[in-house]
């Protein structure tokens, strides 16, 4: 808890607008890209009704969505290296600390989902109780983001370069997602591109539960689940069986 307090007050220090700026920042993004895909290139969902401030709701909640996982993904692999003296003079649980990057991007998220909230009322004076149910729908990318983390944290030790790789990563796992364009609307032949990724799936049980009042896929989100902690025991065992051999390298 303490490590995550830091990473998250540590993110807004010295910055005059402070932890508002978790507030700011996906309104200015949720702008740009509302601007850029509603406003220029005329993009539509069939459930927006060709209403711009529908299609903003629905283009938020996948931008913000992307943007946890994406979080996770870019700050893995420099998390031992970043932390030298934990490896090297004092003994700590290094296996602990891709939890306090996880459960920062995890607070941005609901931050975000906060906004979104307000937004929603504001744009149509409505909520939907279902969105309750949206701790039930992130936490399996929680886990699948946290294997994901221990994996990346290990091999980040060895081969310097993989963070230079993650930054293009995440920008193609959010333009070959449903987070800015729905599934259906892409060509048939590269549309298995889109369903393999896996924020395509949560996002789309995302807006489900927060935006359109529908219950989620019990089902789906049980095999994500499984599949999730089967990445994550994986990526726990890998980081297990390489630290040995961090302190040489560091």
């Amino acid at each position: 808890m303490e490590l995550t307090k830091r990473e998250i007050l540590g993110r807004y220090r010295g910055a005059s607008f402070g932890l508002l700026w978790s507030l700011i920042s996906p309104f200015l993004m949720l702008a740009v890209y509302s601007f850029a895909f509603g406003g220029i290139l005329k993009s539509r969902w069939p459930q927006a009704n060709n209403e711009h401030g529908s299609f903003a709701l629905i283009l938020f909640l996948g931008l913000i969505t992307h943007a946890f996982f994406a979080e996770c993904i870019n700050r893995s692999p420099t998390l031992i290296v970043g932390n030298v003296n934990y490896v090297k003079r004092v003994i700590f649980p290094l296996e602990i600390l891709p939890w306090p990057m996880a459960f920062s991007a995890l607070f941005h998220l609901f931050t975000n989902l906060l906004a979104f909230i307000v937004l929603q009322f504001a744009l149509t004076g409505q909520l939907s109780w279902t969105i309750v149910l949206f701790p039930l729908v992130i936490a399996p990318l929680f886990c699948l983001a946290l294997g994901i983390a221990w994996g990346l944290a290990a091999l980040g030790v060895y081969f310097r370069d993989i963070s230079q790789v993650t930054g293009v990563l995440t920008t193609a796992l959010l333009f070959t997602s449903s987070a800015i364009v729905p599934v259906s609307a892409v060509a048939p032949e590269v549309r298995w591109i889109f369903e393999i990724n896996p924020l395509t799936f949560i996002i789309d049980q995302v807006r489900a539960v927060a935006l359109w009042g529908q219950l989620p896929d019990w089902s789906g989100l049980g095999l994500y689940a499984v599949a999730a902690v089967i990445v994550a025991y994986m990526g726990f065992s890998a980081f297990a069986s390489t630290r040995r051999g961090f302190a040489d390298v560091l």
